[in-house]
């Protein structure tokens, strides 16, 4: 029964990706940003639902049963309010110049050539992502239906991405908007069944207070994080990609605030199951399999609590997560590569046709990377906060300067990339086995240190250097 409730699931996936798929028919712009003709409501569900991820769902519980409230809150919050920060600063600016993707600013400003290197952990940072995204899912299908988790990974991999390559942004956006449906109807149920079996709200409340827990974060740690979560959240392709498609820059920045506030509220259902699961009466032996599994928090609630048509619904909110947000990735990463490596660099007489023929190829080359990433780095937390600190700390300065300093050129571009990338690596990166070979002390936030000295050089030798790298007339346009 499990098994054809997903099966029916993924054909109804496929079926609204087809059929919207129909749309992006008329060329390039279709397939990339929606031919820049998307409605309010469709581009806020498809903003929310991408940020509203199978991390962020899991994260969520899993820092509020594993550590604390604060713990649980930082991720969805803190993205929620780059949702924010990125429509009041950034959404109106990047729709009125009608640019295609993240990198074409970078372009405009500091030129091609180094706008393919700044491309690089924009790039990695989606294919990260997408990889976290696959171990939420592929966990959460080996708790609730004991599917192998390669299994799941691959199913849901292949689902996705033959509807993002078919139908681009059209069919991304309205699956999107299905997905989102699911997630909310899904936690909206399963979550007074979750607090109800827990004793109700009250009780687990006063438990969870009583109780000591694990946090190990500082404070300085917890704001460097957090600041890192608010600001790495804003330069992002796949958020752009939703702004770039909407039909007028003031429609952007509207669908981008209002996006900001439903992810924050969303985060209310996950936090409220993270408390359920901390206050249930577990069994010995699930009690010790979710101590050192505290990922599988919202799963096993799932599949361990709540009735089994209850607990269907609430792996089709996760699945509804997970997808939706994978597909953006890809589709994000494949139009960068596509648009600004291969047309842009190394092909520009390349047709629509075959840039769209390239982009689909791309999308696969991705899924199939973020697929290998995600059977070799199993992990949930770990991944999400890596890839905002990737683009927080490398690509944050750049966006700024490049949308708002006319000054702005090639030498303080490289030199703000440059001295930052060094700060943040000599911090020391666990999930990749990297050593911390600067001492920094304990009070210091060296991920927000590493990102302000790249906002302090930039400009700096930008004018140092204007001479020998004068902004072109084309430059001074944008």
């Amino acid at each position: 029964m499990a098994i054809a409730t997903i099966g029916l699931m993924y054909a109804a996936f496929a079926l609204i990706g087809w059929l919207a798929s129909r749309r992006a028919r008329g060329g390039t712009d279709e397939f990339m940003v929606a031919g820049r003709n998307m409605p309010l409501w469709l581009a806020t569900f498809t903003m929310t639902a991408t940020w509203v991820d199978g991390g962020y769902l899991l994260g969520t519980a899993e820092g509020v049963y594993r550590s604390s409230l604060a713990s649980g809150l930082q991720g969805g919050v803190c993205f929620g309010l780059s949702l924010i920060l990125g429509g009041l600063f950034f959404a109106r600016r990047m729709r009125a110049l009608e640019y295609h993707t993240l990198i074409d600013p970078f372009e405009a400003r500091y030129g091609a050539r180094w706008a393919v290197v700044l491309a690089v952990p924009a790039v990695l940072a989606e294919t990260f992502w997408s990889a976290e995204l696959l171990v939420a899912l592929g966990s959460t299908f080996g708790v609730i239906l004991d599917l192998n988790l390669v299994t799941g990974i691959v199913i849901s991999a292949v689902v996705v991405t033959l509807y993002t390559m078919a139908g681009g942004m059209w069919a991304v956006a309205y699956t999107d908007a299905f997905q989102l449906v699911l997630v909310c109807v899904g936690l909206a149920v399963a979550v007074p069944f979750a607090v109800s079996a827990a004793g109700g709200l009250d009780s687990v409340w006063t438990i969870y207070q009583a109780a000591p827990h694990d946090v190990s974060f500082s404070s300085v740690g917890w704001w460097d994080a957090s600041i890192m979560l608010m600001l790495g959240g804003v330069p992002w392709n796949c958020y752009f990609q939703r702004v770039l498609s909407c039909r007028t820059p003031d429609a952007a920045r509207a669908h981008s605030v209002l996006s900001g506030f439903f992810t924050i509220a969303l985060t209310i259902p996950p936090v409220l199951i993270g408390l359920a699961a901390f206050g249930y009466p577990w069994s010995a032996e699930l009690s010790a399999r979710l101590a050192s599994q505290p990922a599988d928090a919202m799963p096993m609630i799932f599949k361990y609590v709540l009735p089994g048509a209850i607990g269907m619904l609430g792996l089709a909110a996760i699945i509804g997560a997970v997808t939706s947000s994978f597909s953006s990735s890809i589709l994000s990463a494949g139009s960068m590569v596509s648009w600004n490596v291969c047309l842009r660099l190394l092909k520009p007489g390349l047709s629509s046709r075959g840039l769209t023929a390239l982009m689909r190829a791309s999308i696969i080359v991705i899924g199939l990377m973020a697929v290998w990433m995600a059977i070799k780095v199993q992990s949930v937390q770990a991944l999400w906060f890596f890839t905002s600190d990737l683009v927080f700390v490398l690509l944050f300065p750049q966006l700024v300067y490049a949308l708002y300093d006319p000054k702005a050129n090639f030498a303080g571009s490289v030199a703000a990339f440059s001295v930052s990338l060094v700060l943040r690596l000599g911090g020391g990166e666990p999930l990749f086995d990297i050593p911390a070979l600067i001492p920094y002390p304990e009070w210091m936030p060296f991920k927000t240190v590493a990102a302000a000295s790249g906002m302090m050089l930039l400009p700096l030798v930008s004018r140092v250097f204007s001479s020998r790298y004068p902004v072109a007339s084309s430059q001074k346009n944008s």
